[in-house]
Parts: structure tokens; C-alpha cells; sequence
């Protein structure tokens, strides 16, 4: 099940890491942050290079929808009442900023990649009230928001919030360029950090600088982000034939689909479930349900799903990835919003490596307190981690696998949606003969 950007797309191969070597600044992971944090830690003057352990962009940068927005769902009535309207600026600012950014670079390089300015939608066909809300709350931090009742969607809905200026693009014809710009060892997988050593497949690395931007941390101490965030997987079909539409749009109702327009196919999303809490399947086939309910005339040309790391709080944790650890960094948990949380990322840790001041940065830290929300939260994942850790003393299922996942032990669950074993405490997934697909396991199962 290839995305759209995969089949459009071919970026070229890297070679692996030739072996052991010294350099001022190491990322791991050549997705959209990894790339972008290198691009731009080279033009401060920071030599800088990629380690990837299989091709640039092949992990959750293939699978996005590519909306560049800092209209994230229902956010800011949100971070006004949990951290403050400062906070609630902080992103909306880090956000705007990436779009701006990513719009500026594009034009700069002259990059052919479908990007596209638009409006970006909130929609619910039942609650107008937190749409007002939502609308308010960004109006109260200076952010332009509209209530309207009108929508191009082929339903009804008692009401949208409007963002302008919002963005869309091909994400692989873009980091298939800018990737370009920066030194990248693909088939290069990081097995540990110590210090300033990062020990590869293919040798070592000393760096000064080290960057995590690897979707999900694989390091489990310090840190300790195994226990504050969790992964979610979300499902797109591409149609033919459904027409056209001008904005993006994201509905927060249960069931609420997600609608933006790709050339002349309209990309549909929804189905969202925690990893590993999908024992039934049927999300494709309830989105293809939904397509011909929707748009009889429609043709679904591609489908395929994507992971996603989600913090406590809602807000991506950027910054240095532990006091104890003032020499490494961390860009994860960017939720359902990967591409104008990589561009914000990448500025943040450049200024940060850098020394430069950036008033966005204390919102994103990981080290930042824990609201009322992620004390909640916690306990909630907790609660999943017990479970799964408890499961694994039952007997297993027959077949070719231990289904214990090899990050911390937690017991798989088999998703027939896809074939795959899911873990549900930490988002690791694995083939069905136990080979690993997503982190932060980084082995394969045990075989009987």
C-alpha cells in the first residue's frame, strides 16, 4: 500500500556510512526533520551529517497527508487554558513561521513540489460551540480565525473555523531536493549513543552535537520517552473523479474525516486508532464506504496509513533531549502534524546547537512541567504499558514468532487490517515473520 508521494516520487540513493569518522553535528533519521535540521545547521557554518538506516524519507515522511498549517485541530482554546495564552503564541508562532519558511525556501530553490497556498478548515457537523470556542481562543493570541456555517463539503455542518494562509505540497518532490543540500549515509542503522559516540552498522561517529530525529527515541534512559508518549495510525484513500475543493479540512467529530486536494485526486483520511488497539480491521474498508457514500462517482487509486507519535500534552517535545544530556537533542511527538512541526524543529535545534535566542523554544522543551492534561495522561499510558507487560506471561498464539515485543517485552497484537504484529504500549511494528517495520524496538522478534 504505496502513498501517492512514493509512486510520484524516487529520490536518490545514498551510500552507507564508509566507517568511522568525526564531524561537528550528527542526526539520525533522514525524514523531513532530520533533513531540514541539517540543511540548516550547514548554513550556520556547523559541519553536519544524516545517518539513515534505510532511504531519505522512508519512514512517517512518506505516509503524510502535507498539510503545512498551525491550525492543528482543536489547539489553542486548549494551551490558552492549560499553559497560558504565551504558550498558546509560542506555537502558533513556531507554526506560522514554518510556513513561511518552507514557502521562502521552496521559492529560493526553485523546487518543483505542487506547494500550494490555502485555507485550512476546523469542521463539525453537530458542535458549533467548540468551533466558536477555538475560533475565540486564536482570536484572544492575535491569530486571524473566522466562524462560518458554509463549507465545499458534501455535507451539511453546523459550522467551520477558516484559517487563511495555510499550505499544502508533495513532501518527497521537496526533501527529495533540499536533501541535496546535506551529506546522508542511508542503510546506516544507529544501534547505540554513548557520549559523543554514536556506534552505526557501519562504524562510528564522534560528534559534538547529536540529534534524535528519528520519529520516536529509541534510547530509553535518559529521557524516559517510552513513558510519555504513545502512537497512533490514521488511514488515507486517494480518489478520482470526487471534484475539486479549494481548502483543507479536519473534522473533530468521532468518526470526523480529513479532506485536501492533491492535483486532480482528493485525499480522504480518518479511521484513527491507538497502535496495537485493532483487533477487528475494516479501517480501509470503512473509508472506501465513506468515499462512495460521499462521492458515488469516485474511484479509490491509492491507499496507505500513517504512524504517529503523540506527547502528553499535544505539543511536540523539541529541545535538548535531557539535562543529563546537554550535547544531545530531540524533535518527536509531532502528532498528526509532521510537516510544519519538522520545519519548526529545525529551527528551534539550530538555535539552541547555535546559541541563539528563540522565544518559541521553552514551549516546545522537553523538559517543560506537566499540566493537569498530561498528568492525566500519563496515568492513561501507564495503564496500557501495565497491561501489555502483563500479557505477555499468557500463553501465545501458534505461529513462526515470540509475539513479545523486543523494546521492552509488552505482548504484540496481530492487526489484520495490515498483517502486521503491533505493540499497544510504545507503537513498535513488525512483519508477520517479526521482522521491524516501526520503532523504537530496534530488533526483530524472537523466532520459536
Amino acid at each position: 500500500m504505496e502513498s501517492i508521494w512514493m509512486k510520484e516520487t524516487k529520490i536518490r540513493k545514498r551510500t552507507p556510512l564508509p566507517g568511522d569518522l568525526e564531524t561537528e553535528a550528527v542526526v539520525i533519521g533522514a525524514g523531513m526533520a532530520g533533513i531540514l535540521t541539517a540543511c540548516q545547521l550547514q548554513q550556520t557554518g556547523i559541519r553536519t551529517i544524516v545517518l539513515e538506516a534505510d532511504r531519505i524519507g522512508s519512514g512517517q515522511t512518506k505516509n503524510t497527508t502535507a498539510k503545512i498549517t498551525f491550525q492543528h485541530g482543536l489547539i489553542y482554546d486548549r494551551l490558552v487554558h492549560t499553559l497560558g495564552s504565551r504558550a498558546a503564541f509560542a506555537y502558533e508562532s513556531a507554526n506560522e513561521n514554518a510556513i513561511a519558511a518552507y514557502e521562502s525556501l521552496i521559492r529560493e530553490k526553485k523546487i518543483d513540489c505542487d506547494f500550494v497556498r490555502c485555507p485550512s478548515y476546523l469542521y463539525s457537523q453537530k458542535d458549533e460551540v467548540s468551533i466558536r470556542r477555538e475560533v475565540a481562543a486564536a482570536n484572544a493570541i492575535g491569530v486571524e480565525a473566522v466562524f462560518e456555517t458554509d463549507s465545499e463539503l458534501p455535507f451539511p455542518v453546523a459550522g467551520v473555523a477558516r484559517f487563511d494562509g495555510q499550505a499544502r505540497f508533495n513532501p518527497l518532490k521537496f526533501l527529495s531536493a533540499i536533501s541535496e543540500e546535506v551529506t546522508v549515509y542511508e542503510q546506516t542503522e544507529v544501534l547505540k549513543v554513548e557520549g559523543d559516540r554514536v556506534q552505526t552498522s557501519r562504524g562510528c561517529v564522534t560528534a559534538r552535537h547529536i540529534i534524535f530525529a528519528c520519529h520516536y527515541p529509541f534510547i530509553k534512559v535518559p529521557g524516559y520517552y517510552f513513558a510519555r508518549m504513545y502512537q497512533e495510525r490514521s488511514y488515507v484513500a486517494a480518489l478520482e473523479g470526487a471534484g475539486r475543493i479549494e481548502g483543507m479540512y479536519l473534522g473533530i467529530d468521532k468518526d470526523g474525516l480529513s479532506f485536501r486536494q492533491q492535483g486532480e485526486m482528493l485525499l480522504l483520511g480518518g479511521g484513527s486508532h491507538r497502535t496495537g488497539r485493532n483487533k477487528n480491521g475494516g479501517q480501509y474498508a470503512w473509508l472506501q464506504a465513506r468515499a462512495q457514500e460521499l462521492y458515488p462517482e469516485s474511484r479509490v487509486i491509492s491507499q496507505w496509513s500513517a504512524q504517529d507519535c503523540m506527547t502528553l500534552d499535544g505539543i511536540p517535545y523539541i529541545g535538548r533531549f535531557s539535562i543529563r544530556k546537554p550535547n544531545w537533542y530531540v524533535a518527536t511527538g509531532f502528532g498528526k502534524w509532521g510537516m510544519s512541526s519538522s520545519m519548526a524543529a529545525a529551527h528551534i535545534l539550530t538555535a539552541l546547537i547555535t546559541e541563539q535566542r528563540c522565544p518559541q523554544a521553552g514551549a516546545f522543551s522537553p523538559q517543560r512541567s506537566l499540566t493537569g492534561r498530561a498528568v492525566m495522561e500519563l496515568g492513561v499510558q501507564g495503564v496500557y504499558a501495565l497491561k501489555g507487560l502483563a500479557r505477555r506471561l499468557l500463553p501465545a498464539d501458534k505461529g513462526r514468532i515470540v509475539p513479545n515485543c523486543p523494546h521492552m517485552g509488552c505482548r504484540l497484537e496481530w492487526n489484520p487490517e495490515e498483517g502486521t504484529y503491533d505493540c499497544p504500549c510504545h507503537g513498535s511494528r513488525f512483519d508477520e515473520n517479526g521482522h521491524l517495520i516501526d520503532g523504537p524496538a530496534q530488533n526483530n522478534c524472537k523466532r520459536k
